[in-house]
């Protein structure tokens, strides 16, 4: 969705509010995975194989590592259940370093986003550790990685007894990446996120904003730690009227990632109907796709305008063409 903007208005007249919820330590680094993405993204680095990472990567340092998994027997922490590659690495180096200089995240993303040459102003949605925390049921078949969860590194608490079954809560990275979200999720909070404050200039770019744009990201671990930063939601729901989202649901599916289950086990309908539902509070128009051409009457009914079209970007001018649909749904673009 960012490139394609770019592609139409250029990364000079973007911002982009990006998760944190992610963020994890890993190896004593600081790692954030969203903002990190967005970067690779729009500097035209990105692993688009992979959907993360820089394309080229080597794996050296990962495969020196490798050897020392379960060192000390098999119930040694897999070191290597999050891969880094090695021009990946440079930039948590940097990150970690600037961070324990007393630097901010924000300030830190800046710094990287320009050595990578992107113009659009990338921002954090906070400057202060939030993380992301997933309740989900464990057995035989799944056990927890005690992977590590926000900025703070704490550890993924594991079950009270080997070999038990039972709900836990987990990172979530531990989720997405160490079990490939192949498990329910019961439930979704946000560790920290009532100290966390917006960070500079975020509430700025909401309110002086021509549109406000919704990306069709996963609601509850994407766009909802975001929304949960106190004032943002607030400060989206006051631009409104200029506000477009873009539904990550088609035909009832979502494109790749858990979305879909996640919505489902959490109690929310997995259509653009269950969509309309979450984003009518802050976006007056909602994009959703041709293939749910025959909802639009129902998410019309949920108070938003809605606008159909091919909302799959399976390349640079399909995504071009979303974005210019997006800004087409504002009066004022």
């Amino acid at each position: 969705m960012l490139r394609g903007l770019a592609a139409v208005v250029g990364q000079a007249a973007i911002t982009a509010v990006v998760n944190t919820g992610d963020d994890l330590v890993l190896h004593g680094l600081c790692v954030s995975p969203d903002i990190d993405t967005v970067t690779y993204t729009l500097a035209g680095a990105s692993n688009d194989e992979t959907g993360w990472g820089i394309a080229g990567e080597s794996w050296t340092v990962m495969e020196a590592l490798n050897p020392f998994n379960h060192a000390s027997g098999p119930d040694r922490a897999n070191l290597t259940w999050f891969n880094l590659g090695d021009r990946d690495l440079a930039t948590h180096l940097f990150r970690t370093g600037r961070l324990a200089a007393g630097a901010t995240l924000s300030e830190v993303t800046a710094e990287v986003a320009h050595r990578f040459g992107v113009v659009a102003q990338l921002l954090p949605m906070t400057d202060s550790p939030v993380g992301t925390r997933v309740t989900v049921e464990v057995g035989d078949h799944v056990r927890p990685l005690g992977g590590l969860g926000a900025r703070s590194g704490q550890a993924g608490p594991s079950t009270e007894e080997p070999g038990g079954t039972g709900l836990v809560e987990i990172g979530f990275q531990e989720y997405f990446v160490g079990l490939r979200h192949g498990v329910d999720v019961k439930n979704v909070r946000f560790e920290g996120i009532e100290l966390a404050r917006p960070a500079p200039g975020v509430i700025e770019a909401i309110e002086t904003a021509e549109v406000v744009v919704i990306c069709p990201s996963n609601p509850i671990v994407s766009i909802g730690p975001v929304m949960a930063v106190p004032g943002i939601a607030e400060a989206v729901a006051a631009r409104r009227d200029d506000a477009v989202a873009v539904s990550p649901i088609i035909a009832g599916k979502a494109l790749k990632g858990p979305a879909d289950r996640m919505l489902a086990t959490l109690g929310h309908e997995v259509s653009v109907v269950g969509v309309a539902r979450l984003w009518a509070p802050f976006a007056a128009a909602l994009v959703i796709d041709e293939a749910d051409s025959d909802l639009a009457g129902e998410v019309e009914a949920q108070g938003m305008r809605c606008i159909v079209a091919p909302t799959v970007m399976s390349g640079p001018t399909e995504a071009a063409n979303l974005a210019r649909t997006v800004l087409g749904a504002n009066a004022r673009c």
